[in-house]
């Protein structure tokens, strides 16, 4: 958990809140420049927009990789949904901790890729 000023926070709980819906988290990254809380949510949201992408690539390579194998591409395809369709509940879970997160004004990092800067503003 980084340390930011409550009243910094309370000025961009709003905007901060879009960082978790996908490619919105460009919002608080251009709107909350000065905004340390602002970037740090649009820091988290930028990674589970990348991790939601890269599941989305593997899932669509294995998915492809699969589909000429026939009944047991049918059976591996099944399983590589499933595991697809588990991971993408993991990251709805991710996404509404994160937003639980600005809405308690705390700037604690996401379980599991959390720990990662890519937006180095804050």
């Amino acid at each position: 958990m980084i340390n930011i000023d409550k009243q910094e926070a309370e000025e961009g709980k709003v905007i901060s809140i879009f960082a978790y819906l996908g490619i919105l988290f460009l919002i608080p990254l251009l709107a909350g420049k000065d905004n340390k809380f602002a970037q740090f949510h649009a820091n988290q949201g930028l990674l589970l927009c990348l991790a939601s992408f890269a599941m989305w690539i593997v899932y669509s390579l294995l998915s492809l990789l699969f589909s000429p194998l026939g009944i047991l591409g049918n059976i591996l395809g099944m399983i590589v949904g499933l595991i697809y369709v588990v991971a993408s509940l993991g990251i709805l879970a991710l996404i509404i901790i994160g937003i639980i997160n600005v809405v308690n004004l705390e700037a604690k990092p996401l379980p599991v890729i959390g720990g990662i800067t890519l937006i180095k503003s804050y």
